[in-house]
């Protein structure tokens, strides 16, 4: 991923910038060092939010590998499959539709013209 300049060390509660729309690949995950965490970043040009953020460490898989996995529509929910087990988590919650009690964490993510934002949380 290119540099992007303003990424001091943030605060918890606010937006971050990660990386522009450049380094994304549409329809597809990338991932990024968020204030110290792992993220993989889901770009779908084609709906509404159009980037999406969890956890990039698979809790079954113990592998920090989520942001590899094949995104789709899984019953009319947007989901990313584990590249290890293949089990899917929704896009929206981080909830895995397999094994219930499963979630990778969820992180806000918004498009601003070319600039990712991710939420820092506290």
């Amino acid at each position: 991923m290119t540099g992007v300049k303003g990424m001091e060390a943030v605060k918890q509660d606010e937006w971050q910038v990660v990386c522009t729309r450049d380094d994304l690949v549409a329809n597809s995950g990338v991932c990024a060092l968020v204030a110290g965490e792992q993220v993989a970043i889901y770009y779908l040009p084609d709906t509404d939010r159009q980037v999406y953020a969890l956890g990039n460490r698979d809790p079954i898989g113990k592998a920090n590998v989520m942001s590899r996995g094949i995104v789709g529509d899984l019953g009319g929910k947007l989901v990313v499959a584990s590249p290890l087990y293949k089990q899917h988590f929704e896009l929206e919650t981080g909830a895995c539709l397999e094994e219930e009690g499963v979630f990778l964490p969820r992180f806000d993510a918004q498009l601003d013209g070319e600039l990712v934002h991710i939420k820092v949380a506290g």
